[in-house]
């Protein structure tokens, strides 16, 4: 009885217990309601920067299709697989990366199960149609820096228009398998989205497919590419930089100018003539000949040439930097079942690899400045008529 006295409850010590009890409930709600609102803040904010992502990728493809298509001067065989590369990457930010968003940000699939065939299809083919476009384009200026005045008569718009069609094929190619072997019931719900990583020969075969080939590829390309510019470069600058290699005559009563020279006016700078005794008072004629023409366009030539060295590194890295952690993950899956794998880390790896087709149409109509003037025309265009 004294022991059950000394456990009894006082009014007093029973109002504390209620009073911890509420505090505790109190604390748990706030720590509840802190938690939803950090996650719907985490949802809104990712909301957003995919869908300026998004919105961003299909303008910059479709002003560039836009500029191409208007401007006559870029209605070339190179210039018409840049188009087919913004034509592509288009299709990416339309048919991929909306759905992707909303599956990103929801994490959970909830349009059933022939959508989610057709969103893997075209995220699969589309994605691959855009790294062998890469390729497409790094052979065709491999071929046209190596080869320049062979390839030149070659360079039509049916060579690529095959090209471009070889691209489609084998993109298509690796998308296919995958239908082959999904079997779902047709009662069952469908509340994720993917591919079938079980397949690991299928794995190894789209990754190496997609990009571990292409990716080698293109290193070599564009490094067979780097080193033909830099032997241009060289053989382009002056062997002694420090003299000028033109020869003037001087022409004191020229009628205007004359076909292929060069008149120039000195001020008033006084001439002294070959023999050293007469003096010519200003506003002479000079006629250079064509060796310091010859020697502006070959420095003219060898600025385009590191310029389009520089653009070249710039594709290159970004391509790598967006799909490389991408592939490598997908790679890692199957052949490593122990490993410890985070679905945030492979939605992030995804989205970089989408990166990349917002930033192919800025590195190549950047780099171009037929792209940047037939660009602000469009532009200057369009304002004109709002």
């Amino acid at each position: 009885m004294e022991r059950s006295d000394a456990f009894k409850a006082t009014p007093v010590a029973y109002g504390e217990l209620l009073n911890l009890s509420s505090n505790s409930t109190d604390s748990n709600y706030t720590g509840e309601t802190a938690e939803k609102s950090a996650s719907v803040f985490a949802q809104t904010s990712a909301a957003v920067i995919l869908s300026l992502l998004t919105c961003a990728t299909a303008l910059s493809n479709a002003f560039v299709i836009a500029t191409i298509y208007q401007s006559q001067k870029l209605h070339t065989p190179a210039n018409l697989l840049i188009g087919s590369l913004a034509v592509t990457d288009l299709l990416v930010s339309v048919l991929v990366m909306p759905v992707s968003a909303a599956y990103t940000i929801s994490q959970t699939w909830t349009l059933g199960q022939v959508a989610c065939d057709l969103w893997l299809s075209s995220d699969i083919t589309c994605c691959t149609a855009s790294i062998l476009h890469l390729c497409v384009i790094a052979l065709d200026r491999y071929w046209a820096i190596t080869d320049a005045v062979g390839y030149s008569a070659r360079r039509t718009r049916g060579r690529a228009a095959g090209m471009i069609a070889g691209a489609w094929v084998i993109a298509i190619s690796i998308s296919v398998p995958p239908f082959f072997w999904r079997q779902v019931k047709a009662d069952e719900e469908v509340t994720s989205c993917h591919v079938n990583q079980d397949h690991v020969f299928y794995t190894i075969y789209s990754t190496f497919g997609a990009f571990y080939i292409p990716t080698l590829l293109l290193v070599v390309l564009y490094g067979r590419i780097y080193v033909e510019a830099r032997k241009r470069i060289l053989k382009q600058s002056p062997q002694k930089p420090g003299k000028r290699l033109t020869s003037a005559h001087l022409i004191t009563h020229s009628p205007g100018s004359v076909a292929s020279t060069t008149s120039l006016t000195y001020g008033t700078t006084e001439l002294t003539s070959y023999d050293g005794t007469a003096s010519v008072p200003a506003n002479s004629q000079v006629k250079v000949t064509m060796s310091d023409a010859l020697l502006e366009k070959k420095r003219i030539s060898a600025a385009r040439e590191r310029k389009a060295t520089k653009t070249l590194g710039i594709i290159l890295g970004a391509y790598i930097v967006c799909w490389l952690p991408f592939f490598i993950y997908a790679l890692l899956v199957p052949i490593c079942p122990s490993c410890t794998f985070y679905p945030e880390l492979f939605d992030l790896f995804t989205w970089l690899g989408y990166l990349n087709s917002l930033i192919n149409p800025i590195i190549y109509t950047m780099s171009n400045e037929d792209f940047k003037q037939a660009f602000h025309k469009l532009m200057r265009f369009n304002c004109c008529r709002s």
